[in-house]
Order: C-alpha cells, then sequence, then structure tokens
C-alpha cells in the first residue's frame, strides 16, 4: 500500500507564492498519474490539476497560468508551484494518485491573506 505526504502549505499574502510537494512511499509512483484537488471550507473538493505518467498535464481553469504541476520520478514527488496566489485560493490541498482505488494524502493548508 503506498502513502502519500503532502508538504509545503502555509500562510502567504496575496500575490506571493508557494510550492507544495507529495512524496510517494513507493517506487511505483511512476507509473500512476497524479493530482492535486483542494477542499475550501463549506465547499466540495475540487480539480486543480493532473499528470500522467507520460507527462501530460490538466490544469483547472480557475488557476491557469499561476500554477503549475510538475513530477520528478526519481524523488517519486509531485510538485504543485502556486503563484500569484488570490485569497481564493485558501484551501486544503490533497495530492492524488490514480491507483485502481486512489489513493490521498492527508492534505496541507494554504491560506492566503488579502
Amino acid at each position: 500500500q503506498v502513502q502519500l505526504v503532502e508538504s509545503g502549505g502555509g500562510l502567504v499574502q496575496a500575490g506571493e507564492s508557494l510550492r507544495l510537494s507529495c512524496a510517494a512511499s513507493r517506487r511505483i509512483f511512476s507509473l500512476y498519474a497524479m493530482g492535486w484537488y483542494r477542499q475550501a471550507p463549506g465547499k466540495q473538493r475540487e480539480f486543480v490539476a493532473s499528470i500522467t505518467s507520460s507527462g501530460t498535464i490538466n490544469v483547472a481553469d480557475s488557476v491557469k497560468g499561476r500554477f503549475t504541476i510538475s513530477r520528478e520520478n526519481g524523488k517519486n514527488t509531485v510538485y504543485l508551484q502556486m503563484n500569484k496566489l488570490k485569497p481564493e485560493d485558501t484551501a486544503v490541498y490533497y495530492c492524488k494518485m490514480s491507483t485502481s482505488i486512489p489513493t490521498w494524502g492527508q492534505g496541507t493548508q494554504v491560506t492566503v491573506s488579502s
């Protein structure tokens, strides 16, 4: 069973940047698509970005041009570079591995103050 651990969240001001990391506990990481999702208080979890095992990227319109997803298979890690952060980006960010039964991390809090 693989485990995912997110890190890199925190409190920043609007316009600043953060980079989130999600590390997988097993090398099978390279075989699967990875994704980032977020959930704000009182809202449903929503898709942010994904990257397939071959590097195909999909990004939500709400973050396009500001957020970038990448992966480093040698480190079993996927990243989410978040630039020009806005208060509406405040949420708990989760990574997901698209295994047969999707695997989720525990989440990392991102808070953007205005």
